[in-house]
């Protein structure tokens, strides 16, 4: 998913993303101009620019790092970095209603997902790891009365965590639910080092060979 949002006291205003592969490296500041002038406001009206740190895609990570890194290094803006899962949580919260326990999870190679465990304020209670999906995976999650699933590593898990506690909710990596956690960083100065800021990749990148000749 590539996806940008515009948001005012943490409240989103306006959001553009796209599912197209490989989409960040042409898309991404399209999308960040077209959606400024469609709400009337120039970057330089922006008083911070906040970033999805991760885990994730290797490539859309460090693209995304590096547009808010060249935004905020042009006009002096402050960087804010959002943990990747816990936005993820927050818009399972928004859209389940109910007081709840969230794991979101993002599809890794094979049966992995990177996933955590957060509380209905959003507290994380299970460090963000990445997780191997077998037959011994159900005990983590049994103990919970309530347990909400989402993001793009969950159909997978489904298949393999048989839990009569569990909810499965069609809730993906989104800019839209980072408004909210953006603004509270924001507001308590929870501000990196644009220079020194790396993404939160959880793993070590891995090289593959393209099955394609080129």
């Amino acid at each position: 998913m590539c996806s940008v949002a515009i948001s005012n006291d943490g409240i989103c205003q306006a959001s553009r993303e796209t599912e197209k592969e490989n989409a960040h490296s042409s898309a991404l500041t399209v999308m960040i101009q077209d959606m400024l002038r469609e709400q009337g406001l120039t970057i330089g009206q922006l008083d911070a620019v906040a970033i999805s740190k991760g885990p994730g895609s290797y490539t859309g990570l460090r693209i995304g790092t590096s547009v808010a890194k060249g935004i905020c290094y042009a006009l002096g803006k402050p960087l804010v970095a959002v943990p990747t899962l816990q936005s993820i949580a927050a818009g399972m919260k928004a859209l389940h209603g109910a007081p709840a326990v969230f794991c979101p999870m993002i599809d890794a190679r094979r049966m992995e997902v990177y996933m955590a465990i957060y509380d209905n304020d959003l507290n994380e209670i299970h460090e963000v790891v990445p997780q191997i999906l077998d037959d011994n995976s159900p005990s983590l999650f049994a103990k919970y009365d309530s347990i909400c699933f989402a993001g793009d590593g969950s159909q997978k898990a489904k298949a393999v965590l048989p839990l009569a506690n569990a909810a499965w909710l069609d809730v993906q990596a989104s800019a839209r639910w980072m408004c909210g956690l953006a603004h509270e960083r924001f507001v308590d100065e929870k501000i990196e080092n644009t220079a020194y800021f790396t993404p939160f990749y959880l793993k070590e990148f891995q090289a593959t060979t393209p099955r394609k000749k080129v």
